[in-house]
């Protein structure tokens, strides 16, 4: 069968094979996103370009919860006014602005990167649970929260590392259940995260 002639120039091509790779981003997006682009003016286009390189020359992960920075430690905890006695456990980064914007909560965080999923190939060891546990070790904490989301994978890692926890003695709990099951903690609203996280409830 003959390959289809794209009459498309190379670098439209180019751009919209690379921005379906992104995630939640199909052929037709990735095509009115580059379309897009090439109707915007010029200074916009570059301003654009250098917000993303800058992103990747400047953003690192914080050695300690794992949250993205650009500065090492992250200013969360660096501040000496945050609550050293409570860690909250976090899937993702985008989780920390979601409950940073209940101003409910002035503790430190521990960023895993993802949640345990056996069908998508993701165990404890991809997940950054062992330096929680060096962080426990290290230093003293009275409290872990566990805000994992409320789904089959977040409970599974909240269960997971509740069993690790548990002979530290260290107090461990989870936000209350006013937040919707198998939903995420970035899209919930602030009003409903903040009760969650001010109702948490013993493991």
């Amino acid at each position: 069968m003959t390959t289809p002639v794209s009459y498309s120039p190379a670098p439209i091509v180019k751009l919209v094979e690379e921005f379906s790779k992104l995630p939640g981003i199909g052929p037709k997006t990735a095509q009115r996103l580059t379309f897009y682009l090439v109707r915007m003016p010029e200074e916009r286009a570059r301003d654009l370009a250098e917000a993303i390189v800058g992103v990747k020359e400047r953003v690192s992960i914080c050695s300690r919860c794992f949250n993205i920075t650009e500065a090492d430690p992250c200013d969360i905890c660096s501040d000496p006014r945050r609550d050293q006695s409570r860690v909250c456990v976090v899937e993702e980064a985008l989780d920390v602005l979601a409950l940073e914007r209940t101003h409910s909560y002035r503790g430190l965080y521990h960023v895993l990167h993802g949640a345990i999923s056996p069908m998508n190939g993701v165990g404890p060891d991809d997940l950054r649970i062992r330096p929680l546990l060096s962080r426990l070790r290290e230093n003293p904490v009275e409290e872990i929260i566990l805000a994992t989301n409320p789904n089959v994978e977040g409970d599974a890692t909240a269960m997971y590392i509740h069993g690790l926890i548990a002979p530290l003695g260290i107090s461990v709990t989870r936000p209350a259940r006013g937040l919707p099951v198998g939903g995420d903690l970035e899209y919930a609203d602030e009003s409903t995260l903040g009760r969650a996280i001010e109702g948490r409830q013993d493991f």
